[in-house]
């Protein structure tokens, strides 16, 4: 792989980071729960006067820790750049969440439509994040640790990682707010669509970053 072709994926990995990140913040203004990975970090900065961004990167920490844990000697050091990957993340989610301040869906249907645009561009990022095949974030990258020593299948896994974190915010909404906040009908309906948006882009961001290298390359 060439200089300029590297170059090239590492940019389209980055927008598609910011993408994601603008997904899951129009998600959450959209009222009717966050997204299964960023519930619990929601919630957590409900309760503290800590940014999103900032829970949304110690969780990834967590998960990178995870991933050493279970890996042990077969942790590549090439994947010790998820640290500066999900400190990029979580200031386009901060970024994010500050420029969508005005976003305040009053009524259902507005609510579902906000909710429908997050789940889009959460989507097309993935897409983006999986067609770059550069660095993975470490959600994705834990699991597939896991995938590696048990043998499991990754979308049982994923399916598993996704209801843990759910139930995490749920208890720690209710032990810290009094009540379950941050986990409703959208959390679901993001597990849902997320994945669909995510497999339809995914047949069209290949196209995308070839005509992206072929620019970069001239």
């Amino acid at each position: 792989m060439s200089k300029k072709e590297l170059t090239a994926r590492y940019g389209f990995f980055i927008a598609g980071l910011y993408i994601m990140a603008s997904g899951i913040a129009l998600t959450i203004k959209a009222g009717l729960g966050a997204s299964s990975i960023s519930c619990w970090p929601y919630v957590l900065s409900l309760k503290f006067p800590v940014s999103l961004g900032t829970f949304v990167f110690g969780l990834n920490v967590i998960l990178i820790i995870g991933q050493i844990v279970v890996l042990k000697h077969d942790f590549k050091k090439i994947q010790y750049l998820q640290i500066p990957v999900s400190f990029l993340f979580s200031a386009f989610i901060d970024l994010s969440m500050l420029l969508f301040v005005s976003v305040v869906p009053e009524s259902y249907p507005a609510r579902c439509i906000v909710l429908l645009a997050g789940c889009l561009l959460t989507g097309l990022g993935i897409s983006m994040e999986v067609t770059a095949n550069v660095v993975m974030l470490s959600a994705e990258a834990f699991i597939q640790a896991v995938v590696i020593k048990s043998g499991k299948e990754f979308g049982y896994l994923k399916i598993c990682f996704d209801v843990s974190c759910t139930l995490l915010a749920a208890v720690s909404s209710f032990l810290l707010l009094g009540g379950i906040s941050g986990v409703r009908e959208g959390t679901v309906a993001a597990a849902i669509f997320v994945g669909l948006f995510a497999r339809f882009f995914l047949h069209m961001t290949p196209r995308l970053r070839k005509i992206l290298i072929r620019i970069v390359q001239k």
